[in-house]
Order: C-alpha cells, then structure tokens, then sequence
C-alpha cells in the first residue's frame, strides 16, 4: 500500500520576512519622526496666515535660534528615552554647567577656559553618577533623576548666594579668555542677511551625530534594545549597564554645551533658572515620536520637535498674542503627535 507524498510547502511561507520586499510608502510610515513632521507643517502654515512677519527671513533666525536652545538638550534626551529611561535633573544641570564656570574663575581668578574645563568635568560626573545610582540601585530613572534634581536645585541656590552673596553670579565679561569662549558658545553669524545663533550650528551637529549613531554603530543597537527590553538585551550580550551611564554621560555634555551658551551670553546667571526646562526636553522628543515606554524614536524627531517649539513660541509673538497661550498650544501639540504617532504605528503593523 503505498502513501501520498505529503504536498509540497509554499515556499512563500519559507522566505524569510527580512528578505521580502518593503514599499516606500511603508517605510515612510514606519518612520519615528512622520507624525512630528506633519506637525511641523500644519504649524508652520497655521503661524504664516496668521502672522504677517512670520515668514521674513529675519524671523526664521529668530526661530531657529528658539528651537536650538531646546534642540541641543532634546537631542541626548531623546537617546535616553529611546533606551527606556528618564532625566529630570538635564534642566537645572545646565544651570549647574553655568554657573560652576562662572563662580571657579571669578573665585579663582584663572583664565575663563579653566572655569569651563572645570565645569565640564563636575557636569559629566553629575550625568556618572545619574546613570550609577540607576544601575546599582535598580530604583526606576524618574525617582533617581528627581531626586538629583532637588539636590541640584538647593546647591545651585544655597552655593550662589554662599560664594556671591546674592542668587546671580559675577560678571566676568573683563576676565581672560571671555571673548574666544564666548565666540565657541555665543557668537553670532550672518548666512545670506540673516543672522544665525551658533547655537544652530552646535545643534545640527549633535544632531547628525545622534543620527549616525543610531542608525550606523553598534551602541546604537544597543540603546534600541535596551529601550525594547533590558533583560533581553542583557541575555544577548548587550552591556546594558554601560548603554545606560553612556546615554546620561550624554545628556550631560550637551547640558555643559547649553550652561556655557547661557554664561557667555549674559555674563551672569541667575541661579534658579533651568527649573521645568526638562519637561519640555521631554515634550520636544514624545513630539518627536519617542515612546514613553523606549525602543523607539530617532533624533531627527527631536530636532522637529524642537523646531515645532520654536515656531510656536516665537510664532505666537509675531502673531501679537498673549504669551500666556503658549503652554495651551504646546500641550495640544503633545497630545495631538502622540496620537498620531500611536495612529501611524498602528497601520504600519496592521499591513505587515
């Protein structure tokens, strides 16, 4: 008695799925940063109706100048949350950058280079010891970093008032070495009549080189899976702890980048400012289509993020507005990305 051959597989059930074919419009849909960008656009033609000024050239160095200020802290910011955890303290840190440069070289009476040298070693240990206390302790990120950031807030006030006797620093505008800092952090360029910030340039940089790692090195396959699961990363071989402390080093180079901005564009600095800054590092990168919950988003996100921020704040002034709607329009725009990200993410994964 013979048997029937059993019938042959289909082979389309044995190609393996990273070799299929995936459409551009699918991997345009997949993209973190889609939902930011049509955010982008519908503010930016939104404020150009309703703002005459809004579109003259001289408004857009105002703007980006806006964003920068926020982009270059939402950068790292983003990175972090991509690999699943928090900074609450990055808004009084770069307060902290500013005004460890400040006090150490008017109190030493050193070079200003030495005083920006100082604060960037203080800065790093603050973002070291951030990322050590999360993974020795185990206590989750929000805890850890609020708790830095009470801690940073007292010192930054308690230690002014201290050194200065009163809750701004001393000038050092006369002191060596101001002018050749302050052309590396504050200085301003013109590009085709329009004045740019150099800020701009510190945040397109730290932006391209979030995205090559990201994208093209193997820390930053690690932040994705470490944002998508520690523990599995952790059994594939991914040294989570130091993904971790190196993402939180990260946020506080660029928060010694924002700190000497600030410095050598004032001269002084008030010891309180910084606080609540960090939510909105937080906002520009949920805007930018980073999760909550980690393992997705991309710094390109950040940067539109941020330059949705800008628009907004600035776009509100020319619109000759009350300034007090901005919290308004920045919440909606929060609540709005996020479920358009969640909507967009919801069709890519209903069509593979």
């Amino acid at each position: 008695m013979t048997t029937a051959a059993p019938p042959a597989p289909d082979p389309v059930d044995h190609v393996d799925e990273r070799l299929l074919r995936t459409s551009r419009l699918k991997k345009l849909l997949a993209r973190p940063e889609l939902g930011s960008v049509v955010g982008a656009l519908a503010v930016f033609v939104f404020f150009s109706l309703v703002a005459d000024s809004f579109l003259r050239a001289s408004s857009l160095g105002t703007v980006l100048y806006a964003a920068s200020t926020i982009g270059i802290m939402a950068v790292p910011v983003a990175l972090l949350m991509i690999g699943g955890e928090f900074d609450l303290s990055a808004g009084v840190l770069v307060t902290t950058s500013a005004l460890v440069s400040s006090m150490f070289s008017y109190q030493m009476t050193a070079n200003v280079w030495v005083g920006v040298g100082v604060s960037l070693l203080v800065t790093l240990a603050v973002g070291a010891f951030n990322g050590l206390m999360l993974t020795r302790t185990k206590l989750p990120s929000f805890i850890i970093t609020l708790g830095t950031f009470l801690m940073l807030t007292g010192l930054n006030l308690g230690l002014t008032k201290l050194i200065s006797g009163t809750v701004s620093t001393k000038t050092i505008a006369d002191m060596e070495g101001f002018s050749s800092a302050k052309a590396l952090f504050a200085s301003q360029l013109t590009v085709g009549g329009v004045d740019l910030k150099v800020t701009i340039l510190w945040w397109f940089g730290l932006v391209a080189l979030a995205t090559w790692i990201l994208l093209r090195t193997r820390f930053g396959n690690w932040i994705f899976a470490v944002g998508g699961g520690a523990d599995a990363a952790r059994a594939v071989g991914v040294p989570v702890f130091k993904t971790k402390i190196g993402l939180y080093l990260g946020v506080a180079f660029s928060a010694w980048i924002s700190g000497q901005h600030l410095l050598f564009s004032f001269d002084v600095v008030q010891s309180g400012e910084g606080v609540g800054n960090e939510l909105i590092y937080i906002i520009a990168a949920v805007i930018g289509g980073c999760l909550i919950t980690g393992g997705y988003g991309s710094a390109i996100g950040s940067a539109v993020g941020a330059i949705i921020f800008g628009m907004t704040s600035k776009g509100i002034v020319f619109a000759e507005w009350n300034p007090d709607w901005f919290t308004f329009f920045l919440g909606a725009m929060l609540l709005l990305a996020t479920l358009l990200n969640a909507w967009i993410r919801k069709r890519v994964e209903a069509t593979k």
